[in-house]
């Protein structure tokens, strides 16, 4: 028993006292978000070193010539902005609906599980597994041919989980007192939902859908398959079009113009922190607004 004593007394000695152990572990922390943030910022600033002298007015709104070695990329951010836009018309409605129904109208059952797995499994599947269901399905099957609206549809499947995962968790989060305070009140359940639950939900859906969005329009494997490679500006839906993405990837790859690749890249980087400075701030805004701020 002593020598059992003994070691006790020697292991009491080796753990490490709660205060070291939690500076440990702050400087753990601190060590791996300032490698993230480092790596964040090597990454953006070479492409923005690399690409801002390409960038200019007329590269921005003058047509490619060459395919692409020389000119612009103006109908490249069209097609962006037309299939980001499709994607999110076609995404947000179905993710947000489709987290309402499995958090306020659904039971616990083995179908709300295996729907929870599902989108699990849609946000894991690799980029160009999409576009060849897009080119076997959107293209083919339904006739859609090469297009804007094929690259778009194939794009909101890709955020539909992103969506819907975010969406779900937030409004989950909400508390139960802010719907029986409604309840109370005589609202009905969708009453309550759309003018208790959705407003205190907002900032948290917006996250879901900026995520969404910005995955879509950064995809290039995606709708290579779908959207064509039309370097013409697409004037509907239906014609083929080549996002910036995808732009930026026959660039590099087929030795175009490396020097417009980055280019393109930055533009590109540009057009997704901005979307996504503009919408942090806006959600800030609105946060502060509802707390009286």
């Amino acid at each position: 028993m002593a020598l059992n004593s003994k070691n006790v007394g020697l292991n009491s000695k080796n753990i490490l006292s709660p205060k070291t152990s939690q500076k440990i572990m702050n400087s753990i922390f601190i060590i791996s978000g300032i490698i993230t943030v480092l790596i964040l910022i090597c990454l953006i600033g070479y492409i923005l070193v690399m690409g801002l002298p390409v960038v200019n007015l007329n590269f921005i709104f003058s047509d490619p010539i060459d395919s692409g070695a020389s000119g612009g990329i103006f109908p490249m951010i069209i097609s962006s902005i037309y299939v980001t836009l499709i994607a999110g018309v076609v995404a947000t409605p179905l993710g947000i609906g489709g987290a309402i129904y499995l958090v306020e109208y659904a039971s616990k059952s083995k179908l709300t599980r295996f729907v929870r797995f599902g989108a699990e499994i849609l946000a894991s599947i690799p980029s160009i597994v999409y576009g060849l269901f897009g080119l076997a399905f959107f293209v083919t099957a339904i006739g859609l041919g090469w297009s804007i609206l094929s690259g778009g549809l194939i794009l909101a499947i890709m955020a539909l989980p992103t969506i819907f995962r975010v969406s779900e968790v937030t409004i989950s989060t909400i508390p139960n007192s802010y719907r029986e305070a409604s309840y109370a009140l005589g609202a009905t359940k969708w009453k309550t939902i759309y003018m208790v639950v959705l407003p205190a939900a907002i900032p948290g859906i917006l996250t879901g859908v900026i995520l969404g969005m910005t995955r879509a329009i950064s995809e290039a494997a995606a709708v290579m398959f779908a959207v064509g490679s039309s370097l013409s500006m697409p004037n509907t839906i239906f014609d083929s079009g080549r996002p910036l993405p995808l732009h930026l990837y026959i660039l590099a790859t087929e030795g175009i113009s490396l020097e417009n690749a980055y280019g393109t890249a930055a533009v590109l980087v540009i057009i997704v922190l901005s979307v996504t400075l503009i919408t942090n701030f806006l959600v800030e805004r609105y946060q502060m607004k509802i707390m009286g701020k």
